[in-house]
């Protein structure tokens, strides 16, 4: 068998039964995956779970209102909007939760009343989903195209290794036949 066969067979570098160890920049790149996919599914639990209830009634206010869009400025929520609109629809969220609706139905009430366009947030239904599903999705295909990367990368080094090992093979072998040949 060849050396270069007994290196695949062995599976070690020098043949010695001991496992080939991954170049730092491999052990470094999979280190910094792992870390940027556990930060991205923190980010995506945080956001899904979202804060805690405010504890205050203006507080509460101030997060419903935050999800409505003005009707009179339409780039701005009803919490940020300097319009008498806004600040009817800041009194009607007041009181309503004083009567002890909660945030979900008040949120429906100004959805019956304006439709769907009044969220700044849309719920995520139907096609809606996608924005909400696509980032974690990308993240996952893209750290497989990473690994898939660096394997490829990584057999490539290893048969580049056997070729340059094969030719110095036939280098030995036909200095070896040409010391062989008979002088004419």
């Amino acid at each position: 068998m060849s050396a270069s066969g007994e290196r695949r067979a062995s599976g070690s570098a020098a043949g010695n039964g001991h496992p080939v160890r991954r170049p730092p920049r491999i052990r470094t790149a999979l280190a910094l995956s792992a870390a940027a996919a556990v930060l991205a599914l923190g980010l995506v639990f945080v956001s899904i779970r979202g804060p805690s209830t405010p504890p205050t009634l203006a507080a509460r206010v101030q997060q419903v209102a935050a999800g409505l869009r003005c009707v009179v400025c339409q780039n701005l929520s009803v919490a940020d909007s300097p319009s008498r609109m806004a600040t009817a629809m800041r009194a009607r969220i007041r009181t309503s939760l004083r009567a002890g609706k909660t945030p979900d139905q008040i949120r429906a009430f100004f959805v019956s009343k304006y439709g769907n366009w009044i969220l700044l947030s849309p719920r995520a239904s139907g096609l809606a989903w996608a924005p909400w599903v696509a980032p974690p999705v990308a993240l996952v295909l893209g750290a497989g195209v990473l690994l898939w990367a660096l394997r490829r990368t990584r057999r490539g080094a290893a048969s580049a290794v056997d070729t340059e090992a094969t030719l110095l093979e036939r280098i030995r072998i036909r200095g070896d036949l040409a010391a062989m040949e008979e002088p004419d």
